[in-house]
């Protein structure tokens, strides 16, 4: 952190260079002290000055509210000297509380016109708040001030990747680079940013940089390595890189286990099966570094209106997975006891399924603009009575909403299969395959189990016209085994799983998604070195919801995957009904697919090990007719099973509702409970 120039004689200003880079001398606090005692009674800029300094020091050796007092005590008697202004923002940064910091930094600023650190300083925090065109002119005018003040540049090149441009987000980082080459967080910064990119689309070779980025950032060294090892660790996955991912593995969640990181993403550690104890240790330390300095805003209250509130909080009303399953539950809420509003954080694609979510609400309102504080103010004023975040640790998530404590009880539910860590959430919802009741103390929120699965799903999805095998690739009278899940999840154990069972099944195919153009070669090669011919393993290209949905029902078995399963994609494959092979996991991640099944009546495709998911991939392949019973009991249950029955799933998560709201209007704590089946 810059220190401010700092105004003084005598003896305080004497003090003051001596100080400078020896934090910790307690001879020279002394001295600090026996200077004030000199001025103590006179009130004069020198006791100001003298106290801004003690307080520093003070900061310095961790001391923050000593140092904090001093700070108010020095500016009660020098209002107007900039330096005092800068320092008070330093302790209140420490403190934890960065909307104070920033306009400390701010008025500094405007006392100290020419010295760009305030500016800087002051930009870096406002972006954090997510105030990003204050932030924006903040960092600009320190950059006027001082174009190689690489903090401002570092700052305004994540403001950028804030608001998605990836293009001037990565030229700024690579101009941070070109003045400190070695500059970690500037390495890692640009390689999140590539990273991004090519999930968009852009160049493949975005996607290569990344890794190289992120490699050499953990070689330079960072205060905390979690966050940069993690993002390495899930790019090597996407792209099936697996040399060396194991050790990489084993890095990471030692960093979790020994209480070395805070930034770990929690949705890339549920890929590490690391179990859920791990998991929620990773969360909490996680959502406590996302929401720092945040405390709930609001009163609570227990008055309600005549119909209970619902509001949905989410980046995802578009085409997206969560709006997929979520669309016709918003329809078929109950009008005369519940009033349903979208909470937005997210873009508005234009498409249709945006249109038929804002349509099906009560209410909508966009957040996408506002801040957190702001938008939890929005949601408060709205009188939102149960705020339901879909969004828990997955992309593009606003964890500072919830921290805000906009409604009166907070659940998450739908898009985070784990806990989120957060004391700003009371509840989870789930259902006892998801999250066994034995596994709680797993959990930061309490459990609420909905008696069937806790996933809704939209009885509206259209299944296209079934093109044929040979359209698809595939062989006409072999066995198709599909494994559509994203290429994150394809660990090195699990291929070969897959590949002994096309060894045991012969002619048989694995149909996978295609993804960047080095997943193919790399299982390709994966499927060479298990003795399995390249061209055993096919590949789909990326279709339209009813196109996608329609080629399932080419396929014989779905094989899901481990330790993050199938979930929007394992009820895709039930509904074109296609029979889904799986093992419920130690995790709510790996448990999502055995939950569908349960609820759709197939529960015995959900098998206890391994060992059995290969014996029985390969019995019923050599089995056709079973395979043709299982699809047609699959067909018939499509009708009638409680996974497709959304009237009921609607009547279930209400019932859920109402009882979090009794408890609350009871003024009990948030308690664990089971919804009842309903009619």
């Amino acid at each position: 952190m810059t220190s401010a120039p700092v105004a003084g004689r005598g003896a305080v200003a004497d003090l003051r260079r001596r100080l400078a880079g020896k934090p910790g001398d307690g001879a020279l606090l002394s001295a600090l002290f026996a200077a004030l005692d000199t001025v103590e009674q006179a009130g004069t800029p020198e006791e100001a000055v003298a106290r801004s300094n003690l307080g520093e020091a003070l900061r310095r050796q961790g001391r923050l509210a000593e140092a904090e007092a001093h700070h108010r005590k020095a500016l009660a008697w020098l209002p107007d000297f900039g330096g005092n202004h800068y320092n008070w923002g330093v302790t209140l940064q420490a403190l934890g509380r960065p909307a104070e910091a920033a306009d400390a930094y701010g008025e500094a600023a405007r006392l100290m016109p020419e010295f760009a650190p305030a500016s800087c300083n002051q930009g870096v925090l406002l972006r954090e708040l997510g105030r990003l065109n204050e932030a924006e002119t903040a960092l600009r005018h320190a950059l006027e001030l001082d174009r190689t003040l690489v903090p401002a540049r570092l700052a305004l090149a994540a403001l950028h990747r804030d608001r998605g441009d990836l293009e001037r987000a990565a030229d700024g980082f690579r101009a941070c680079l070109c003045l400190k080459p070695d500059l970690a967080e500037g390495l890692a910064n640009l390689a999140l940013t590539l990273k991004e990119r090519g999930q968009r689309g852009g160049p493949a070779e975005d996607t290569v940089a990344s890794i190289a980025g992120f490699e050499r950032a953990l070689c330079v060294g960072l205060p905390d390595a979690g966050g940069v090892l993690a993002q390495l660790v899930q790019q090597r996955r996407h792209l099936c890189r697996w040399d060396g991912i194991n050790a990489l593995s084993g890095r990471l969640v030692e960093l979790v286990r020994e209480g070395r990181t805070q930034q770990v993403h929690p949705w890339i550690f549920l890929g590490e099966g690391a179990g859920p104890a791990l998991e929620r240790v990773c969360a909490e330390r996680y959502s406590g570094w996302r929401t720092r300095g945040v405390r709930p805003a609001f009163p609570k209250r227990t008055d309600r209106g005549p119909k209970l509130r619902i509001g949905y909080l989410s980046a995802d009303f578009h085409e997206h997975a969560t709006a997929v399953l979520i669309a016709e539950l918003i329809e078929r809420h109950d009008r005369d006891r519940f009033e349903i509003v979208g909470c937005s954080h997210g873009p508005d694609d234009g498409g249709p399924l945006r249109k038929r979510l804002v349509d099906g609400f009560d209410r909508f309102l966009d957040l996408s603009t506002l801040t957190d504080e702001a938008a939890a103010r929005l949601l408060h004023e709205a009188g939102i009575d149960i705020l339901v975040d879909l969004k828990g640790h997955t992309q593009n998530a606003r964890p500072g909403i919830t921290a805000h404590r906009p409604a009166p009880v907070q659940a998450q539910w739908l898009g985070y299969p784990g806990t989120s860590g957060s004391p700003a959430i009371d509840y989870i919802i789930a259902d006892p395959v998801v999250v066994p009741a034995e596994q709680q103390r797993f959990y930061s929120e309490r459990i609420v189990h909905l008696p069937d699965s806790y996933q809704p799903n939209d009885r509206k999805r259209a299944i296209g016209p079934v093109p044929s095998r040979i359209d698809c690739g595939l062989p006409a009278d072999a066995v198709v085994f599909c494994a559509f899940n994203a290429s994150y999840k394809i660990g090195p154990e699990l291929f070969g799983r897959w590949c002994r069972i096309l060894l045991r099944v012969p002619g048989s195919v694995l149909w996978l998604l295609d993804g960047p153009v080095e997943v193919a070669v790399n299982l390709r090669h994966a499927a060479v070195d298990h003795g399995v011919a390249p061209e055993r393993l096919v590949f789909a290209p990326r279709l339209p919801g009813p196109a996608h949905l329609a080629r399932h029902r080419l396929a014989d078995l779905f094989l899901d995957s481990a330790p993050v399963g199938a979930h929007t994609t394992a009820s895709d494959s039930l509904w074109a009904g296609l029979p889904v092979l799986t093992v419920p996991g130690r995790s709510f991640a790996g448990r999502v697919a055995a939950s569908l099944l349960t609820a759709v009546g197939l529960p015995e495709l959900a098998v206890p090990d391994w060992d059995a998911y290969e014996a029985t991939a390969q019995r019923l392949a050599g089995r056709p007719a079973e395979l043709v019973a299982l699809k047609l009991r699959l067909e018939q249950a499509l009708a009638v099973a409680p996974l497709f029955d959304t009237d009921r799933f609607a009547r279930s998560i209400e019932a859920a509702y109402a009882a979090m709201w009794d408890v609350h209007a009871a003024g009990m704590p948030p308690r664990a409970f089971a919804v009842p089946p309903q009619g």
